[in-house]
Protein backbone atom coordinates (compact mmCIF):
# COMPACT_ATOMS: atom_id res chain seq x y z
CA UNK A 1 0.00 0.00 0.00
CA UNK A 2 1.17 3.38 -0.67
CA UNK A 3 2.50 5.81 1.76
CA UNK A 4 3.12 9.62 2.07
CA UNK A 5 6.46 8.89 1.57
CA UNK A 6 6.17 7.42 -1.88
CA UNK A 7 3.62 9.85 -3.40
CA UNK A 8 6.46 12.76 -2.33
CA UNK A 9 9.21 10.66 -4.05
CA UNK A 10 6.74 10.05 -6.90
CA UNK A 11 5.92 14.22 -7.14
CA UNK A 12 9.43 15.59 -6.36
CA UNK A 13 8.14 17.13 -3.18
CA UNK A 14 7.98 16.63 0.72
CA UNK A 15 5.48 14.54 2.83
CA UNK A 16 4.64 18.24 4.11
CA UNK A 17 3.44 19.18 0.95
CA UNK A 18 1.62 15.83 -0.14
CA UNK A 19 -0.64 16.45 3.60
CA UNK A 20 -1.30 20.49 2.44
CA UNK A 21 -2.14 19.31 -0.70
CA UNK A 22 -4.90 16.22 0.72
CA UNK A 23 -5.59 19.00 3.29
CA UNK A 24 -5.85 22.15 1.87
CA UNK A 25 -5.21 23.64 4.99
CA UNK A 26 -1.99 25.17 3.23
CA UNK A 27 -1.97 26.90 -0.03
CA UNK A 28 0.05 24.89 -2.78
CA UNK A 29 0.68 26.48 -6.24
CA UNK A 30 -1.48 24.70 -8.92
CA UNK A 31 1.04 23.10 -10.57
CA UNK A 32 2.56 21.39 -8.12
CA UNK A 33 -1.29 20.43 -6.68
CA UNK A 34 -1.66 18.95 -9.93
CA UNK A 35 2.03 16.93 -9.88
CA UNK A 36 0.83 15.62 -6.17
CA UNK A 37 -2.17 14.65 -6.99
CA UNK A 38 -1.13 12.50 -10.42
CA UNK A 39 1.35 10.71 -8.37
CA UNK A 40 -1.50 9.38 -5.77
CA UNK A 41 -3.42 8.36 -8.60
CA UNK A 42 -0.66 6.36 -10.23
CA UNK A 43 0.29 4.85 -6.97
CA UNK A 44 -3.63 4.49 -5.99
CA UNK A 45 -2.67 6.46 -2.89
CA UNK A 46 -5.69 7.49 -0.22
CA UNK A 47 -4.80 9.37 2.93
CA UNK A 48 -5.68 7.49 6.28
CA UNK A 49 -8.28 10.13 7.02
CA UNK A 50 -8.37 8.93 11.30
CA UNK A 51 -4.95 8.97 11.34
CA UNK A 52 -4.30 12.60 10.31
CA UNK A 53 -7.17 13.88 12.14
CA UNK A 54 -5.25 11.95 15.31
CA UNK A 55 -2.14 13.34 14.48
CA UNK A 56 -3.53 17.49 13.64
CA UNK A 57 -6.49 17.22 16.38
CA UNK A 58 -9.39 18.96 14.24
CA UNK A 59 -11.15 16.24 11.84
CA UNK A 60 -12.02 19.46 9.48
CA UNK A 61 -15.61 18.69 9.59
CA UNK A 62 -18.39 20.96 10.58
CA UNK A 63 -21.97 20.53 11.85
CA UNK A 64 -24.66 21.91 11.38
CA UNK A 65 -27.36 21.21 13.55
CA UNK A 66 -30.52 21.89 12.58
CA UNK A 67 -34.42 20.74 14.40
CA UNK A 68 -35.72 17.81 12.83
CA UNK A 69 -39.90 17.43 11.66
CA UNK A 70 -41.27 14.85 9.91
CA UNK A 71 -41.62 16.07 6.45
CA UNK A 72 -38.99 16.87 4.22
CA UNK A 73 -36.98 19.65 3.74
CA UNK A 74 -38.21 22.76 2.54
CA UNK A 75 -37.11 24.95 0.39
CA UNK A 76 -35.23 27.20 2.85
CA UNK A 77 -33.13 24.14 4.64
CA UNK A 78 -32.42 22.81 1.32
CA UNK A 79 -30.62 26.56 0.10
CA UNK A 80 -29.21 26.71 3.07
CA UNK A 81 -27.86 23.42 2.92
CA UNK A 82 -26.48 24.42 -0.18
CA UNK A 83 -24.79 28.03 0.83
CA UNK A 84 -23.00 26.29 3.81
CA UNK A 85 -21.90 23.51 1.43
CA UNK A 86 -20.10 25.44 -0.97
CA UNK A 87 -17.98 27.41 1.51
CA UNK A 88 -17.21 24.14 3.12
CA UNK A 89 -15.92 22.66 -0.77
CA UNK A 90 -14.21 25.78 -0.97
CA UNK A 91 -12.13 25.81 2.40
CA UNK A 92 -11.86 21.77 2.06
CA UNK A 93 -14.30 21.00 4.73
CA UNK A 94 -17.31 17.97 5.26
CA UNK A 95 -20.42 19.23 6.54
CA UNK A 96 -22.13 16.50 9.01
CA UNK A 97 -25.87 17.33 8.64
CA UNK A 98 -27.75 16.77 12.33
CA UNK A 99 -31.65 16.51 12.10
CA UNK A 100 -32.27 14.32 15.30
CA UNK A 101 -35.32 14.89 16.21
CA UNK A 102 -35.53 16.09 20.46
CA UNK A 103 -36.56 12.55 21.67
CA UNK A 104 -33.62 10.66 20.20
CA UNK A 105 -31.38 13.62 20.60
CA UNK A 106 -31.78 12.99 24.47
CA UNK A 107 -31.12 9.57 24.32
CA UNK A 108 -28.27 7.96 25.67
CA UNK A 109 -26.66 6.07 22.41
CA UNK A 110 -27.15 9.72 21.05
CA UNK A 111 -24.88 11.66 23.18
CA UNK A 112 -21.50 10.88 22.22
CA UNK A 113 -19.87 13.98 20.93
CA UNK A 114 -20.38 14.41 16.99
CA UNK A 115 -16.59 14.49 15.04
CA UNK A 116 -16.77 17.67 14.52
CA UNK A 117 -14.33 20.92 14.85
CA UNK A 118 -17.01 23.20 15.07
CA UNK A 119 -21.06 23.93 15.15
CA UNK A 120 -23.37 25.68 12.67
CA UNK A 121 -27.16 25.76 14.83
CA UNK A 122 -30.26 26.53 13.09
CA UNK A 123 -33.37 27.64 14.64
CA UNK A 124 -32.42 28.71 18.21
CA UNK A 125 -34.91 28.87 21.36
CA UNK A 126 -35.21 31.17 24.04
CA UNK A 127 -33.74 28.62 26.40
CA UNK A 128 -31.59 26.43 23.92
CA UNK A 129 -29.85 23.55 25.74
CA UNK A 130 -27.78 22.80 22.28
CA UNK A 131 -26.24 26.42 22.84
CA UNK A 132 -25.67 25.85 26.88
CA UNK A 133 -24.01 22.97 26.46
CA UNK A 134 -21.17 24.09 24.08
CA UNK A 135 -20.63 27.13 25.45
CA UNK A 136 -19.92 25.10 28.27
CA UNK A 137 -17.74 22.74 26.31
CA UNK A 138 -16.22 26.17 24.70
CA UNK A 139 -16.88 24.51 21.04
CA UNK A 140 -16.39 26.64 18.39
CA UNK A 141 -19.95 27.95 17.44
CA UNK A 142 -22.53 30.43 15.32
CA UNK A 143 -25.91 30.24 14.79
CA UNK A 144 -28.36 30.93 12.07
CA UNK A 145 -31.05 33.24 14.11
CA UNK A 146 -30.95 35.39 16.87
CA UNK A 147 -29.11 33.67 20.14
CA UNK A 148 -31.31 33.75 23.59
CA UNK A 149 -30.55 36.89 25.44
CA UNK A 150 -28.05 35.63 27.96
CA UNK A 151 -25.66 34.83 24.68
CA UNK A 152 -26.45 37.51 22.09
CA UNK A 153 -22.78 39.14 23.01
CA UNK A 154 -21.29 35.85 23.25
CA UNK A 155 -22.05 33.80 20.13
CA UNK A 156 -21.24 34.93 15.95
CA UNK A 157 -24.53 34.85 14.61
CA UNK A 158 -26.37 35.29 11.44
CA UNK A 159 -29.80 36.13 10.79
CA UNK A 160 -32.82 38.13 8.84
CA UNK A 161 -34.12 41.17 10.48
CA UNK A 162 -37.19 39.13 11.75
CA UNK A 163 -38.63 42.26 13.27
CA UNK A 164 -38.68 44.18 10.70
CA UNK A 165 -39.73 40.88 8.24
CA UNK A 166 -42.71 40.29 10.59
CA UNK A 167 -43.82 44.28 10.16
CA UNK A 168 -43.72 44.62 6.31
CA UNK A 169 -45.72 41.90 5.76
CA UNK A 170 -48.40 43.00 8.20
CA UNK A 171 -47.86 46.30 7.08
CA UNK A 172 -48.42 45.61 3.51
CA UNK A 173 -51.86 43.45 4.65
CA UNK A 174 -53.34 46.47 6.94
CA UNK A 175 -52.28 48.66 4.00
CA UNK A 176 -54.41 46.15 2.02
CA UNK A 177 -57.65 46.95 4.09
CA UNK A 178 -57.69 43.94 6.04
CA UNK A 179 -58.20 44.69 9.97
CA UNK A 180 -58.28 41.05 11.51
CA UNK A 181 -54.85 39.33 10.24
CA UNK A 182 -54.68 35.69 11.84
CA UNK A 183 -51.15 34.91 12.58
CA UNK A 184 -49.80 31.45 12.45
CA UNK A 185 -46.48 32.04 14.45
CA UNK A 186 -43.40 29.55 15.13
CA UNK A 187 -43.29 27.56 18.06
CA UNK A 188 -43.52 30.55 20.68
CA UNK A 189 -39.98 28.98 22.59
CA UNK A 190 -38.07 30.17 19.71
CA UNK A 191 -36.49 33.46 19.24
CA UNK A 192 -37.78 34.16 16.25
CA UNK A 193 -41.07 33.83 17.19
CA UNK A 194 -40.84 36.62 19.43
CA UNK A 195 -38.94 39.09 17.04
CA UNK A 196 -42.10 38.45 14.74
CA UNK A 197 -44.78 38.47 17.24
CA UNK A 198 -42.97 42.01 18.05
CA UNK A 199 -43.12 43.19 14.34
CA UNK A 200 -46.76 42.09 14.50
CA UNK A 201 -47.25 44.28 17.31
CA UNK A 202 -45.16 47.12 16.18
CA UNK A 203 -47.06 47.03 12.33
CA UNK A 204 -50.28 47.34 13.87
CA UNK A 205 -49.55 50.20 16.55
CA UNK A 206 -48.28 52.25 13.32
CA UNK A 207 -51.17 51.49 11.30
CA UNK A 208 -53.27 52.99 14.12
CA UNK A 209 -55.36 49.57 14.24
CA UNK A 210 -55.85 47.88 17.56
CA UNK A 211 -54.11 44.23 17.62
CA UNK A 212 -56.29 41.14 18.93
CA UNK A 213 -54.23 39.55 20.70
CA UNK A 214 -56.56 36.24 19.94
CA UNK A 215 -55.59 36.54 16.44
CA UNK A 216 -51.41 35.78 17.53
CA UNK A 217 -51.37 31.93 17.70
CA UNK A 218 -47.98 29.55 18.22
CA UNK A 219 -47.62 26.43 16.70
CA UNK A 220 -47.69 23.48 18.77
CA UNK A 221 -45.19 20.69 19.45
CA UNK A 222 -47.83 17.92 18.79
CA UNK A 223 -48.54 19.20 15.17
CA UNK A 224 -46.60 19.15 12.13
CA UNK A 225 -46.45 22.87 10.57
CA UNK A 226 -49.17 21.88 8.02
CA UNK A 227 -51.29 20.31 10.69
CA UNK A 228 -51.31 23.09 12.39
CA UNK A 229 -51.94 25.72 9.46
CA UNK A 230 -54.93 22.95 8.94
CA UNK A 231 -56.12 22.66 12.50
CA UNK A 232 -56.07 26.22 13.49
CA UNK A 233 -57.35 28.64 10.19
CA UNK A 234 -60.68 25.94 10.20
CA UNK A 235 -61.03 26.90 13.69
CA UNK A 236 -60.20 30.30 13.51
CA UNK A 237 -62.28 31.15 10.64
CA UNK A 238 -64.82 29.62 12.32
CA UNK A 239 -64.74 31.17 15.47
CA UNK A 240 -63.53 34.69 14.03
CA UNK A 241 -65.02 35.22 10.72
CA UNK A 242 -64.30 38.69 10.45
CA UNK A 243 -60.29 37.13 9.55
CA UNK A 244 -59.71 38.07 5.67
CA UNK A 245 -55.76 37.52 6.36
CA UNK A 246 -53.95 35.01 7.65
CA UNK A 247 -50.11 35.36 7.70
CA UNK A 248 -48.28 31.74 8.52
CA UNK A 249 -44.29 30.89 9.85
CA UNK A 250 -44.04 29.16 6.92
CA UNK A 251 -44.95 27.22 3.33
CA UNK A 252 -45.98 24.43 4.82
CA UNK A 253 -48.15 26.01 7.54
CA UNK A 254 -49.57 27.98 4.55
CA UNK A 255 -50.46 24.59 2.79
CA UNK A 256 -52.60 23.66 5.55
CA UNK A 257 -54.32 26.81 5.77
CA UNK A 258 -55.56 26.39 1.92
CA UNK A 259 -56.45 22.96 2.48
CA UNK A 260 -58.73 24.31 5.69
CA UNK A 261 -60.35 27.48 3.39
CA UNK A 262 -61.00 25.08 0.57
CA UNK A 263 -63.01 22.84 2.56
CA UNK A 264 -64.60 25.43 4.04
CA UNK A 265 -65.59 26.53 0.58
CA UNK A 266 -64.04 30.09 0.74
CA UNK A 267 -61.91 31.47 -1.94
CA UNK A 268 -58.28 32.32 -1.71
CA UNK A 269 -57.91 35.51 -1.95
CA UNK A 270 -61.25 36.83 -2.25
CA UNK A 271 -62.42 35.87 1.29
CA UNK A 272 -59.15 35.13 2.88
CA UNK A 273 -55.50 36.36 1.84
CA UNK A 274 -52.64 34.11 2.91
CA UNK A 275 -49.07 35.20 3.20
CA UNK A 276 -46.18 33.15 4.52
CA UNK A 277 -42.42 34.20 5.60
CA UNK A 278 -40.85 31.97 3.05
CA UNK A 279 -40.77 31.63 -0.14
CA UNK A 280 -39.37 29.82 -3.49
CA UNK A 281 -41.43 26.49 -1.95
CA UNK A 282 -41.12 22.81 -2.69
CA UNK A 283 -44.47 22.76 -2.98
CA UNK A 284 -45.35 25.72 -5.41
CA UNK A 285 -47.56 23.74 -7.86
CA UNK A 286 -49.85 22.84 -5.17
CA UNK A 287 -50.36 26.55 -4.53
CA UNK A 288 -53.67 27.90 -6.37
CA UNK A 289 -53.66 30.84 -6.53
CA UNK A 290 -49.81 31.59 -6.52
CA UNK A 291 -48.49 32.21 -2.68
CA UNK A 292 -47.50 35.06 -1.55
CA UNK A 293 -43.71 35.18 0.72
CA UNK A 294 -40.50 36.52 1.69
CA UNK A 295 -37.66 36.06 0.06
CA UNK A 296 -34.90 35.05 3.14
CA UNK A 297 -31.86 34.86 1.10
CA UNK A 298 -31.65 31.96 3.13
CA UNK A 299 -28.39 30.13 0.60
CA UNK A 300 -26.87 33.47 1.73
CA UNK A 301 -27.68 32.65 5.24
CA UNK A 302 -25.33 29.44 4.85
CA UNK A 303 -22.26 30.52 3.44
CA UNK A 304 -22.15 33.59 5.83
CA UNK A 305 -22.66 30.86 8.86
CA UNK A 306 -20.24 28.83 7.14
CA UNK A 307 -17.27 31.70 6.60
CA UNK A 308 -17.95 32.70 10.01
CA UNK A 309 -17.34 29.49 11.70
CA UNK A 310 -14.16 28.45 9.47
CA UNK A 311 -12.56 31.75 10.27
CA UNK A 312 -13.10 31.04 13.91
CA UNK A 313 -11.56 28.20 13.82
CA UNK A 314 -9.02 29.39 11.75
CA UNK A 315 -8.33 31.93 14.41
CA UNK A 316 -10.02 31.76 17.51
CA UNK A 317 -9.12 35.47 18.15
CA UNK A 318 -11.56 36.66 16.32
CA UNK A 319 -14.50 39.46 17.26
CA UNK A 320 -17.96 38.53 17.92
CA UNK A 321 -19.93 39.25 14.82
CA UNK A 322 -23.51 39.35 13.99
CA UNK A 323 -24.51 39.97 10.18
CA UNK A 324 -28.16 40.35 9.03
CA UNK A 325 -28.90 39.77 5.61
CA UNK A 326 -31.64 41.32 3.46
CA UNK A 327 -34.90 39.81 3.16
CA UNK A 328 -38.01 41.02 0.42
CA UNK A 329 -41.74 40.35 0.09
CA UNK A 330 -42.75 38.74 -3.33
CA UNK A 331 -46.34 39.33 -3.69
CA UNK A 332 -48.23 36.84 -5.67
CA UNK A 333 -51.76 36.29 -6.10
CA UNK A 334 -53.15 34.76 -2.45
CA UNK A 335 -53.74 38.51 -1.42
CA UNK A 336 -56.46 40.92 -2.30
CA UNK A 337 -56.25 44.61 -1.96
CA UNK A 338 -59.51 46.32 -0.99
CA UNK A 339 -60.24 49.66 -2.19
CA UNK A 340 -59.38 52.26 -0.13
Amino acid sequence: MATVDDVAKRAGVSKGTVSNVFSRKRRVSADVAERVMAAASELNFKPNYWARTLTTKETRIIGLNMPGERMKFSQFHLSLLNGALGVCFDQGYRLLVNTLLTEYAQRVEFLASDPTDGEIILDPGMDDKRLMERMTNGTPLVVVGRPQDDYIHQISYVDNDNIGVARSVIAYLLDSGHQNILFLNTNEARTVAKDRARGYEIAHQRANVEMRPELLLYKEDTLTSMEFGYTKAKQMLADYPGITAIATDTDKMALGVYQAVREMGLDIPEDVSVFAFSDDSVFASEFNPPLSGVRLNAEQLGQEAAKLLIEQLQDNTLPITSKIIPSELVIRASCKRYPS
